[in-house]
């Protein structure tokens, strides 16, 4: 991770977990012009049911922050671009500036949660090949699925980044998989997105804790992930405690990715 005092320019976006902030014109010392790249800082905020259920959690930017850092190098290394470019401090990641595709793209391999609600397949039912699906990102709406045919008659992508965003999704998820199973934990599914660029779609946001279900020994009730904050009936401190040993948990596997996994 590279420290270094950072000024942020103009807040471009602010999310429930996470702010956009711009470059300043004239920065000096980074691999784009200012006007191409913003800072990505990670809040400590988590959230479920659409931002419904809200807490916060003792420095989970920073656990946020390494995970992602970690994942994106990984992924880089296995020769998957993303927005990425570098960590600047403990919250803080550098990364180019996309147009956000208002999708989520998500994979499966082991049948949980919402998938088992509206399809009614058993829990646990493995899939190969894998499950791709896509949600319209509407908190109003509770983010919707929605097929192929539906995002381009929406406008929200053209044919051509459907096919582009599948395939690359599938990547991901298999490059993550072999990166967990390394650690005898199964990569059950992952949410990610894309932003637009002048060459086409580029893997963007976040890959954090939020964003995967993890079961070590793929065993359920051993999660690793969001679920656990997501099946919680309070938010007491020893509950949130809970919640962040996971986390922390998660940032440094993550971080053994490099020593621990072969890259393809």
């Amino acid at each position: 991770m590279i420290v270094r005092d950072v000024t942020y320019g103009p807040k471009l976006i602010e999310g429930k977990t996470k702010i956009i902030y711009a470059v300043p014109e004239g920065e000096i010392g980074y691999p784009l012009p200012a006007g191409r790249l913003a800072y990505m800082v990670h809040k400590d905020s988590i959230t479920a049911g659409d931002g419904a259920k809200r807490d916060v959690i003792e420095d989970k930017g920073v656990l946020s922050c390494r995970t992602t850092s970690a994942v994106f190098r990984f992924l880089q290394r296995s020769g998957i671009e993303s927005h990425y470019v570098e960590t600047l401090d403990e919250r803080t990641m550098l990364v180019q500036r996309v147009d956000m595709v208002p999708i989520e793209w998500v994979a499966r391999r082991i049948a949980t949660g919402s998938y088992i609600r509206r399809t009614g397949v058993a829990e646990g039912t493995r899939f190969d090949p894998l499950v791709l699906e896509q949600f319209y990102k509407d908190d109003a709406q509770h983010d919707p699925q929605i097929t192929p045919a539906e995002a381009v008659e929406m406008g929200l992508c053209s044919s051509e980044e459907i096919e582009a965003g599948l395939a690359a999704t599938e990547l991901v998820f298999t490059a993550l998989e072999r990166a967990w199973a390394a650690q005898d934990i199964q990569l059950v599914d992952l949410k990610i997105e894309f932003g637009r660029t002048d060459h086409g779609l580029l893997l963007a946001d976040v890959i954090d804790n939020d964003s995967w279900r993890l079961w070590p020994g793929g065993r359920r009730e051993q999660m690793l992930d969001k679920q656990v904050y997501r099946d919680m009936k309070g938010s007491d401190g020893a509950a949130l405690e809970d919640v962040r040993r996971r986390y922390v948990e998660v940032a440094e596997r993550s971080e053994r990715f490099d020593a621990t996994t072969d890259v393809a």
